[in-house]
């Protein structure tokens, strides 16, 4: 999966957004909450990352080229170092997982009001 690929599957997610924060890092969230990011240039560069649950966590980082995201792997962020590092089902699986997290945390009234705009 490549840059392009992700960066469509999350914006085909309802009420995603995309912004550039950080100088190099591209966001998708939704309700103004982050579920996946991707490094753009420098050390970043290439790298997936996404909120998952506890248990998926432990999995996923014993697994080659996935680590546990800089800064907020205490609250199960996970870091794909490489785009080919999952097969690309996987990947949106864990990304659509992810966006379901972070929705599901948002408080009723944003959520109301993404409802609200469909």
């Amino acid at each position: 999966m490549d840059i392009e690929k992700i960066k469509d599957y999350c914006l085909s997610l309802p009420h995603a957004t995309t912004d550039i924060q950080w100088e190099n890092d591209l966001l998708f969230r939704v309700g103004g909450k982050i579920f996946a990011g991707v490094g753009l240039d420098g050390a970043s560069s290439g790298h997936l990352s996404f909120k998952c649950s506890p248990e998926e966590f432990s999995e996923l980082i014993e697994r080659e080229g996935i680590v546990p995201a800089p800064y907020t792997a205490r609250y199960h962020w996970v870091m794909i170092e490489r785009f080919d590092g999952l097969r690309s089902g996987e990947v949106r699986r864990l990304i659509r997982d992810s966006y379901e997290m972070v929705f599901a945390k948002l408080p009723n009234k944003v959520k109301a009001t993404l409802k609200g705009s469909e």
